[in-house]
């Protein structure tokens, strides 16, 4: 059976891939440095970055089926400043995704992009960051209120963070 809402089990996805990528894109860096051929070294980290951008995706996919019943909790001003940084580090990780592709091509283009996806996982790290923490916020206000976290199951019955139908306290 599947969480709902959807958006807070899936979001966890690209939060962990997003934290992998720079030590998969160094390793293989590393393993380059080591001997391995490129190709072989860098396949794990275009893995990871396409891996990265379904995840995104499909996190701002879950967090967009949530829009109007988290609008009208915290308000649309606030959900359309994570939901910009969403869309932003969507496209992020598809540029970190064709860069890190890119890499796996021979000779001095491939080099370039490998370098250059490298130093752009830690670009993404920022971006990622801000999406997560304006979502953070979103869920648990600046003073740690529940906020998002009451949205109701798809019965219509309040849900609290824990699970409880918010009239059981």
């Amino acid at each position: 059976m599947l969480p709902d809402p959807l958006h807070p089990a899936v979001v966890h996805f690209p939060i962990v891939l997003m934290a992998f990528l720079p030590l998969a894109a160094l390793g293989g860096l590393w393993a380059i440095r080591r001997g391995v051929s490129p190709r072989r070294a860098w396949v794990a980290p275009a893995a990871l970055a396409g891996l990265l951008t379904l995840s995104a995706w499909a996190a701002l996919q879950t967090g967009q089926s949530q829009e109007e019943r988290a609008e009208d909790i915290v308000g649309e001003q606030r959900l359309e400043i994570h939901e910009e940084g969403a869309e932003r580090f969507l496209l992020l990780s598809g540029i970190v995704f064709a860069l890190s592709a890119a890499g796996l091509v021979r000779g001095l283009p491939g080099r370039g992009a490998r370098a250059v996806a490298t130093v752009a996982t830690l670009g993404l790290l920022v971006a990622g960051y801000q999406v997560g923490h304006s979502g953070g916020t979103l869920v648990y206000g600046e003073g740690g209120s529940v906020g998002v976290s009451q949205l109701s199951n798809a019965d219509g019955e309040v849900r609290g963070e824990a699970g409880r139908d918010a009239d059981d306290d």
